[in-house]
């Protein structure tokens, strides 16, 4: 297969980037990794007028410790967050997400950018910066602007960027000290997109009661979502198997998933509930382990 006819326009800067994208509108597309973007031209999903060309960018495949949580450049590769030594010491889940995402050749050209930008209703990273509470730095014309990824993924390869911006860092604010993770995936084969997928924080109080949660999941609706429910039954409270059982259920609750020809959606429920169970039990192990 072969893509529609296009434009090329490789941008030296942020600016050239923006303001190419400003001139086409909806006819451009930016190409990074070009790990999405490229199936979709060869199957004629997408019809760009101009393909803009980030990976000359100088200055934004960083991966740097601010003090108060780590900052990413948005042409950091899947495999950079992989094998970072500050993702493994801050975001060892980051880290271990990352081992499942396709295979190693894709992950060292996929980028985090590409990633969020794309928002792929099964992909690991969104859900990541769901969890994380990421902060998202994006760039167009008029300057610059910071989105939460809260309100960042709008549906289903849908998000908050307009047609003039591109997406150029993400934030990631540190854990509390002590915190424990869990991560947990299905996938019909090793380098598929997940079928469903789990990802968990905690952090223990002085008294070894639960005193952060987060759970957040993928596979199973239009965005990354967040376990509110499940996450308040947990805290002020120790982590045992009536505990986990109530997790599992508000999970279940809290999952949109959809059928179709990979899984039902009833079993996409039944998944992610088992899942949860296993991310937030490895948590907590970890926090534990953790607490001093």
């Amino acid at each position: 297969m072969k893509p529609p006819p296009f434009d090329y326009q490789r941008a030296d800067s942020v600016e050239m980037a923006v303001a190419a994208l400003a001139r086409a509108g909806s006819d451009a597309k930016i190409i990074a990794g070009g790990q999405s973007l490229v199936p979709m031209l060869n199957f004629r999903l997408l019809r760009p007028s101009l393909l803009i060309d980030i990976n000359r960018i100088a200055g934004l495949s960083f991966i740097e410790d601010d003090g108060d949580g780590l900052r990413i450049g948005a042409l950091a590769r899947h495999r950079h967050l992989e094998v970072s030594p500050l993702i493994a010491r801050f975001f060892p889940g980051v880290a271990e997400a990352m081992s499942h995402v396709a295979h190693l050749a894709i992950r060292n050209r996929g980028t985090i950018g590409g990633s969020l930008s794309h928002a792929d209703p099964a992909a690991e990273l969104p859900m990541l910066a769901m969890l994380l509470d990421a902060e998202l730095v994006i760039a167009s014309p008029r300057g610059r602007r910071t989105a939460q990824a809260g309100t960042f993924f709008l549906g289903a390869l849908t998000t908050d960027l307009a047609e003039d911006e591109l997406l150029t860092e993400v934030r990631l604010p540190k854990l509390p000290a002590g915190s424990g993770w869990g991560f947990a995936e299905v996938a019909r084969r090793h380098g598929d997109f997940a079928l469903a997928a789990v990802a968990a924080t905690l952090s223990c109080d002085g008294d070894g009661a639960v005193a952060t949660a987060r759970i957040a999941m993928t596979g199973v609706g239009d965005t990354p979502l967040r376990a509110r429910e499940a996450e308040a039954l947990l805290l002020g409270r120790a982590v045992g198997p009536s505990g986990l059982a109530a997790v599992a259920e508000a999970v279940r609750t809290a999952a949109a998933p959809a059928t179709d020809l990979h899984a039902s959606a009833d079993y996409r429920r039944h998944l992610v509930s088992v899942l949860a169970q296993r991310a937030v039990a490895a948590a907590w192990q970890r926090a534990q382990e953790a607490s001093p």
